[in-house]
Parts: C-alpha cells; sequence; structure tokens
C-alpha cells in the first residue's frame, strides 16, 4: 500500500465534505502496487492521462474524482472534484464527444486546475 499524501487544495477539497463521506472515499481510494497495471490499463474506477511526458491518474469513487501521481512510493492527491463539475465543464467547453478522461487531457483549463494542486503545499 503507498502512503497517501494531500495537497492544502485537496485536504481543502475533501474537508468541505460530511465526515462519513469523507471515510467512505478514503475507505475506497486505496492504492496498492498491485493495482497499478488496472491503472495502466485504464480500468473502471482508474483512468489515466498524459501531458508533456508527466502522468496524471483518476480514480472514481461514487460522485467524486481523485487525481493523483504515483511518485516515490507516494499516491499524491492533487485534486478531488465532484463528477459534476466535469460534466458542466465538458458542457460549457463544448469538447468533443470523447471519454472523459480523453477529454480532459486534451483540456488546458483541467490542467491549470491541476497545476494549482501540485503547487500546493503538501499536509
Amino acid at each position: 500500500m503507498f502512503q497517501i499524501v494531500f495537497n492544502e487544495i485537496s485536504a481543502s477539497e475533501i474537508s468541505q465534505l460530511g465526515t462519513l463521506e469523507q471515510l467512505e472515499l478514503l475507505e475506497e481510494f486505496k492504492v496498492s502496487e498491485k493495482d497499478l497495471p488496472e491503472i495502466e490499463a485504464g480500468g473502471d474506477r482508474f483512468g489515466k492521462m498524459d501531458r508533456d511526458g508527466k502522468t496524471l491518474y483518476r480514480f472514481r469513487s461514487n460522485d467524486w474524482r481523485f487525481y493523483f501521481e504515483v511518485s516515490d512510493g507516494n499516491v499524491v492527491v492533487h485534486r478531488i472534484l465532484h463528477k459534476g463539475t466535469f460534466s458542466d465543464f465538458l458542457f460549457r467547453s463544448k469538447l468533443p464527444a470523447l471519454g472523459e478522461d480523453e477529454a480532459l487531457a486534451e483540456s488546458k483549463h483541467f490542467w491549470k486546475l491541476i497545476d494549482e494542486g501540485k503547487s500546493a503545499t503538501r499536509v
């Protein structure tokens, strides 16, 4: 099992949820080395996006999406966003009818959100 590290932004995003919902999400969000092949293959719960030689992963849990990277034995969570956020985003942006991960990987706005998370202090 990897250690899960939240930055200020992702910690703030999850802290806005009720305690029970936080616990449920964190119970589901477990990433181990045995999950890496599924992550790489882009299974139902995991997605993968690449930009400039860097890989970002997505984990789906109920109505929430965790965006993270695996680095030095840690899972670093950059953002935790509600799925409705992406539906609205994709609709407003009039992106082509691609899969969610493919559409987001092509969006500058999405990567700006992730970059904000990457530059936030880890907690």
